[in-house]
Formats: structure tokens, sequence, C-alpha cells
């Protein structure tokens, strides 16, 4: 991640999460949704470049024994750039710093081959991922 980008210890307004959300192919979220969740975010980190939130992401969970590393996006235009990486270096020292031993941490891996570097690995055939969307 080069100097023109800036890396903070917050996250985008609610508004701007869901933009951003969309903005990188994710699926949207509501709003009012995001109103009511980003304030329970156990940690959270944005990128800007020129006053512009072009990046995010954050930890959900319990702050004690369940740790997930969710709603990381990039803007296209700046996808590629390390920010990402940068995010996700963030995040993880977080985990390391502040997780007490035996706290399990997960995440949805969306790019295949991206997440090892942190010494994440998948759960199948162990175990296996399910989800259930409100509509």
């Amino acid at each position: 991640m080069d100097d023109a980008y800036e890396l903070v210890r917050e996250l985008p307004d609610p508004e701007t999460f869901c933009e951003l959300r969309e903005a990188a192919g994710m699926a949207p979220r509501s709003v009012e949704g995001a109103r009511a969740g980003l304030p329970n975010t156990v940690f959270g980190v944005s990128v800007r470049r020129d006053g512009e939130t072009v990046g995010m992401a954050r930890i959900v969970g319990d702050g004690g024994t369940v740790y997930q590393i969710a709603d990381m996006a990039v803007r296209p235009a700046h996808q590629g750039r390390g920010l990402g990486t940068a995010m996700m270096d963030e995040l993880v020292a977080y985990v390391d710093r502040e997780a007490p031993p035996n706290a399990y941490v997960n995440l949805f891996a969306d790019v295949d081959g991206f997440y090892e570097r942190w010494g994440f690995e998948p759960t199948a055939p162990a175990s296996r991922g399910m989800f259930r969307r409100t509509e």
C-alpha cells in the first residue's frame, strides 16, 4: 500500500459501508442493518485516499471465544495495490494481541489463496459453512 493511502482504525458511516460493499461486488446490506450492526464491531479498519473511503474490513464476534473477519471490501479501482493485505495485517495483529488462547477465528474466503498467509486453512472436509439470509 503506497503513501497515497491512509489506514485508519475506524469504520465508515453506515451509508458508505453499504455502498462500498456493493461497489466491491458483495451482497447488499441495508442501511438500517448497518446502523444496528456496526456499533457491535469488535475491531475495524478503513482505508482512505484523498478523503474517500476505498477499503474496509472488520472483526465481529463475542470478543473472547469467537472472532469473524468480515466485510473485507476494496473499491475495484483500488484493488491489487496491497490494501487488502494491509487491512488483514491490522486485523490479524489485533486478534494476536487481544484474543485469549484457543479463540476461534474464522472468515469466508472469497479470494482463493489470499488468507493462507495469515494461517487460515479450509475447514472442509471436517466441517462446512452454511448460511441463511433474511428477506
